[in-house]
């Protein structure tokens, strides 16, 4: 039987939690479900902890939580205001404290952490489907995946979840090896290694070392999944080997017959017929993949036993073959926790595409591809490949792709290049940085404009709808907001 008896927060546990001192609470009997850190969200009995950043200090709202309910506040230093205060050194490192003393209440939880380049929110909730068939499950929303969002998660717990699915996120190096900390994770999970924050990072090397921290937070019955295919593999299989010697691997790769580690007769037989290279699978592994407009389907494969490779064909209702790989990484990671294929399957086929991650929609004779919720060059030219396969006048509306620091220019070159050779009939770029897009994919075929303003993409677009039939997908980095060019379209 379920227990959705909240977890109460008071003047003992806060303290012991955070190691803090209170003041002004001689007399204040706290009891607390929620601790919050916007004012605006801050309701009658809710503690208010005071995050002080770069362009803002919430040291300066006490008052107005006070006035919102707030029953008392966490701070880093003590405010002219009658309110029971706990002062703590570092508010941000006491959040994260009260995340882990959620966590550490529920010794009996099951958590999955993962992270990667590109595919975090959408593999997240495939795992979540999976999961929830079995037990109340807890899945990270949205983007709360850093140093903050991670612990606002954890508090979310309660007595009746049995198991947690976590997103980590990065911009910095040491980033995952705290929330990773924070989570304790039974199962950790590196979906791949791209270039998105390629700026903060300074190369594929750091963010693969980056990446490969979420292992360090395993115990020795924790489990590593480990992608197969990615060129970043044999140094994130050492980084999970430091911890455990369990691990999963998903996907497949083809591998010079040299490294293959064939038998003598085998190996002197493909070289005889002039063969360089085998395909190798991992632990997990699709084939008969193909996409349609709609969905994507695939058998799945468990090739834990090679005597007896047990397999399943898979209806996913995710469109892309990128979102197979996703796909093969949450079926690893259920696996990992001793899931059976039939149950993995069924709740993939139920997992629901996030918003804003390759989401269809109808006008009149069009399609609108929305995949707006966040870009890098992987997941750009994944998405691109998704609308190849229209049958449409295919249009591809493009905004800059924002984190890739001194790179940026030249990995928008390179996204232009690679876009040139797919066939696309229409690409219209946007922002500073596509203009090198753009130019690139004009050296090849010219079929790309660059705007300065969305007014005058807009224009042209809708001038283009107005003369036929087309498949037309927007993709852009969070804050170009390139949705708003759907919102338009669809209000006229």
């Amino acid at each position: 039987m379920s227990n959705h008896t909240p977890y109460l927060w008071h003047k003992d546990n806060l303290q012991q939690a955070t190691d803090g001192d209170w003041h002004h609470a001689k007399t204040a009997d706290i009891t607390a479900v929620r601790i919050v850190t916007d004012t605006r969200q801050v309701s009658a009995g809710d503690v208010f902890l005071a995050i002080r950043g770069e362009r803002f200090d919430a040291h300066e709202f006490i008052e107005t939580a006070k006035q919102n309910g707030a029953s008392a506040v966490i701070v880093e230093r003590l405010v002219e205001c009658d309110i029971p205060q706990l002062l703590v050194a570092d508010t941000k490192l006491a959040l994260g404290h009260l995340g882990k003393f959620r966590r550490d209440a529920h010794p009996d939880l099951t958590v999955v952490a993962l992270t990667g380049s590109s595919g975090k929110t959408t593999t997240k909730e495939m795992i979540g489907a999976v999961l929830s068939q079995v037990a109340p499950t807890l899945v990270t929303r949205g983007n709360l995946n850093n140093d903050l969002g991670v612990p606002m998660m954890l508090l979310e717990l309660s007595d009746e979840h049995r198991f947690a699915v976590m997103e980590l996120g990065a911009n910095h190096l040491g980033e995952i090896a705290y929330t990773a900390n924070l989570v304790r994770p039974d199962v950790a999970v590196v979906l791949n290694i791209g270039t998105a924050h390629l700026g903060e990072f300074g190369g594929r090397e750091n963010i693969a070392k980056a990446k490969a921290e979420i292992y360090s937070a395993l115990g020795s019955a924790g489990v590593a999944v480990l992608p197969f295919a990615d060129e970043f593999y044999d140094e994130l299989a050492a980084a999970a080997a430091q911890f455990t010697k369990l691990s999963l691997s998903f996907g497949e790769k083809a591998v010079s017959i040299d490294k293959a580690g064939l038998e003598p007769d085998d190996y002197q037989m493909l070289k005889g017929e002039g063969i360089t290279s085998v395909l190798m699978m991992g632990d997990l592994f699709a084939d008969d993949v193909e996409s349609f407009a709609t969905h994507s389907t695939f058998s799945l494969n468990a090739n834990i036993d090679v005597d007896d490779i047990e397999s399943l064909p898979v209806h996913l209702p995710f469109i892309g073959e990128h979102n197979v790989a996703n796909a093969l990484a949450a079926a690893a990671a259920t696996f990992a926790l001793g899931l059976d294929l039939p149950t993995i399957v069924q709740g993939l086929q139920n997992a629901t595409p996030p918003k804003g991650r390759l989401t269809r929609l109808t006008l009149g004779e069009h399609i609108l591809i929305d995949d707006t919720y966040n870009a890098n060059p992987t997941s750009m030219l994944a998405a691109a490949k998704v609308l190849e396969t229209e049958s449409r006048t295919k249009v591809l509306v493009l905004g800059d792709i924002f984190e890739l620091g001194e790179a940026s220019d030249d990995e928008h070159h390179k996204l232009g290049e690679a876009l040139a050779q797919l066939d696309i009939d229409k690409v219209l770029t946007l922002g500073t940085h596509m203009a090198h897009t753009a130019a690139a994919i004009n050296a090849v075929k010219p079929i790309a404009t660059h705007y300065a303003d969305k007014p005058s993409l807009l224009a042209d677009l809708t001038a283009l709808l107005d003369t036929q039939a087309a498949a037309v997908l927007f993709k852009g980095s969070r804050g170009m907001a390139m949705e708003s060019l759907i919102g338009d379209l669809m209000a006229d």
